[in-house]
Formats: structure tokens, C-alpha cells, sequence
């Protein structure tokens, strides 16, 4: 009972992120799709069987069903939920074409691939700026109150006090700055443009690349420097300024994944950092009762889902067949030659695009059962679902 008690949330939690997640992305591409003049067929939020639905004035079927992964907006002349073109195309109507999602501009058909993404991005940034605006933005001055002994910083020279003012030539101006360059560059060697007392000090830096143990128990490396500043401030935003920290914040999150995925394609960093939807379920959850109040808990799971919303809006961009990068590709190769792609090369890229897609899952997922079930994390399931 106890177990039933303290995982119930996770389902709930993991249900809230992806639904509200998934409306935005397919509602990107939905509102576009209208405004381009293209007849939607079907707007759906989740898989399978339909639980219940309801047509609206334009004839597009709104529909929930039965299984919560994902979604998918079903243009007129969809052949499936990938948006690949049903085959008789030429055979409509001049009214059917004018309607038709394949018939349109090239310009046009990319606007409507890239609203999902795009959808996610702006739902991220609107959310960083409510939040930046209504309650501040956590900061931490850029200074070493304290140098760790054997550190990478104690072995370079750092001393208790000194102001960090720039890292390779790039201006800090909070300490979460410096641990964000820190962290995801691993032992990536810094120039340190530093203020000792009003004298200004270069020291050149290389970070110590450490195991970090997060609050959901994963395992990630890290670069560390060894250094704490103990200093914490809210810093309070007028609409712009706070518009352009939740940039910031959102280009960081986009740059630091990039890199972490090149980092794990030259071995630098581990695959196993990896999660997929188990993962995801696991930290839903997890943010969900991180606060001692149930405001606290709805706050963080506000703040996951805001980082959940840029992931997924990055990883649609990926040039990869079945996702929303690799129509995008398809379109810039129709631009190059003038004409789209043939009917077999699109069909034999789907294909390529599937397994990759399905290869990446199975691998995303094994990583997480080895992380939350094969290891110490037995009760965490077994709680879940008894």
C-alpha cells in the first residue's frame, strides 16, 4: 500500500506531460496547415483505438485514443500518420486539390511541417517568461566563495573570492552561466578572464570530468571545476528582459543537447545518459512530488515539461525520415532539383527513417530498464503497476 501510495502519480504525471506537449506540436502544424488553406482530416492526441471524438465545423475529426505516446494531424491526402502522399493524387478534383496538402507551395508545405517544432519552442519560451516575470530568475553571482581541495580550480590557481568575468572570450554573468559551460563542455580546456580584488587575472583552466548522480538517481558525466559560490539572488525581469532570458535559457537547453548527443557519438560521453519513455515516466513523476506543497510540485512538473517541450520540439528537426526534419530535407532536395523527390526514394527513406526511429526507442529503452528495473530501482515498477 505504501508503494501505491508514493508512485501513483507517475502515470498522471507522465499522461499531463506528453498530451499537453503533443497538442502544442500538432497543434502547430494544424494552425498553420489552416491558415495555408489545407483541409485536416483528423487531429489526434495519442494512438490506436479512438476513446472518443467529435467532428468540427470544418469536418476534421478530433479524436482521443487509447494509447498516450504521441499524435498526429492527418492532412487530406495523407496516405498515414507520417504525411506521406496517398497514391491517385492526380486523380482529384481541381476543389479536392485546392485542399490538398501535397498540392501546395513548397513554401507552404515546409511552413506546415515546421509549425510542430516551432510550437514547441514558442510554448517554452512564453512559459520561461511567465515564469521569469511572476516569480524572478533564480542567480548566483559568478565568485568562488569557496575552492575545493585537488580541484581542477585549486590546481589552476583560483582563489576564494575571485569574480569570474569571462570564459573564452564569452562574458558570465551568473554563476549558473559558468556551471551551464562547465558541466557540458566535460574537460574541455577554459580561458578565464577573472577579477581578483580590482586586478584583472587570465588563467587557463582544463575541468575534471565526474560522475554526477542526480535527484532521479541518474548517472551523467560532467564536467566540474571545483569551486562553490554560496551567494543566491532572484533576479527580477521587466517583459523584455524576461523574454530574453527564456531565449537564452531555451538556446542553451538546444546547444547543450546537440552537443551532449555529438559527445556520445565520439564516445566522450556515455549512451547510457540515454532515456526514453520509461525515463521520461520516471522523471514526470518525480518532478511531480519534488515540492513540499502542491504548488512546489505543479512548479516543477511546469518546469520539466518546459524542457521536455524544447527536446521534443529539437529532436522532430532531426533530418531523419518519419519525423518533421526529414520532410523538411526532402523539401530543400525538391527546392535544389525543382521537383520532389521520386515515389520510391520517398518510400525507401520512410523505411530507413522508421528503423532508425524504432532502432533509437528499443536502445533509449533498455537504458532505462537497466537503470529503473535491472538495477537498484525494482519497488520504483513494481509499485507502478500493482
Amino acid at each position: 500500500m505504501d508503494l501505491i501510495s508514493e508512485y501513483w502519480i507517475y502515470f498522471p504525471a507522465f499522461v499531463a506531460v506528453i498530451t499537453i506537449l503533443v497538442f502544442v506540436h500538432e497543434y502547430g502544424h494544424y494552425k498553420i496547415a489552416r491558415l495555408c488553406g489545407v483541409k485536416v482530416d483528423v487531429f489526434s492526441i495519442g494512438f490506436g483505438k479512438e476513446l472518443f471524438g467529435w467532428y468540427d465545423k470544418n469536418g476534421c475529426r478530433w479524436r482521443i485514443s487509447a494509447i498516450p505516446f504521441g499524435g498526429y494531424v492527418k492532412f487530406f491526402g495523407d496516405a498515414g500518420v507520417a504525411s506521406n502522399a496517398e497514391s491517385g493524387l492526380e486523380a482529384l478534383s481541381e476543389e479536392e486539390k485546392s485542399v490538398s496538402f501535397h498540392h501546395k507551395k513548397l513554401w507552404q508545405r515546409a511552413a506546415v511541417v515546421a509549425a510542430g517544432p516551432a510550437a514547441n519552442y514558442l510554448f517554452a519560451i512564453v512559459a520561461l517568461t511567465i515564469l521569469f516575470l511572476t516569480l524572478g530568475q533564480a542567480h548566483t553571482p559568478p565568485i568562488a566563495t569557496k575552492v575545493i581541495d585537488d580541484s581542477a580550480a585549486m590546481s589552476a590557481g583560483i582563489e576564494p573570492g575571485d569574480r569570474i568575468l569571462s570564459v573564452n572570450g564569452e562574458e558570465i554573468d551568473s554563476f549558473e552561466q559558468l556551471r551551464q559551460k562547465v558541466v557540458v563542455g566535460l574537460n574541455e580546456p577554459l580561458n578565464m578572464k577573472i577579477d581578483r580584488g580590482g586586478e584583472i587575472v587570465f588563467l587557463d583552466i582544463t575541468p575534471k570530468i565526474v560522475e554526477h548522480v542526480d535527484a532521479d538517481g541518474n548517472v551523467q558525466k560532467i564536467g566540474q571545476l571545483g569551486i562553490r559560490s554560496e551567494k543566491r539572488e532572484f533576479r527580477q525581469h521587466g517583459l523584455f528582459s524576461a523574454m530574453g532570458s527564456a531565449v537564452d535559457q531555451t538556446w542553451f537547453v538546444t546547444t547543450a543537447t546537440l552537443k551532449g548527443a555529438g559527445q556520445m557519438i565520439t564516445g566522450a560521453r556515455d549512451t547510457k545518459e540515454l532515456s526514453g519513455p520509461i525515463g521520461i515516466l520516471k522523471m514526470s513523476g518525480d518532478a511531480a512530488k519534488r515540492g513540499s506543497s502542491l504548488s512546489d510540485n505543479l512548479l516543477s512538473l511546469f518546469n520539466f515539461m518546459i524542457f521536455v517541450s524544447i527536446s521534443l520540439g529539437l529532436i522532430n528537426l532531426f533530418p531523419i525520415p518519419m519525423l518533421d526534419g526529414g520532410h523538411l530535407l526532402f523539401y530543400v532536395i525538391e527546392a535544389i532539383k525543382g521537383k520532389p523527390l521520386g515515389e520510391k526514394y520517398m518510400e525507401f527513406g520512410f523505411r530507413i527513417g522508421l528503423t532508425l526511429v524504432l532502432m533509437l526507442m528499443i536502445f533509449a529503452t533498455w537504458n532505462d530498464l537497466n537503470k529503473y528495473l535491472f538495477k537498484d530501482s525494482l519497488d520504483f515498477l513494481t509499485g507502478l503497476f500493482s
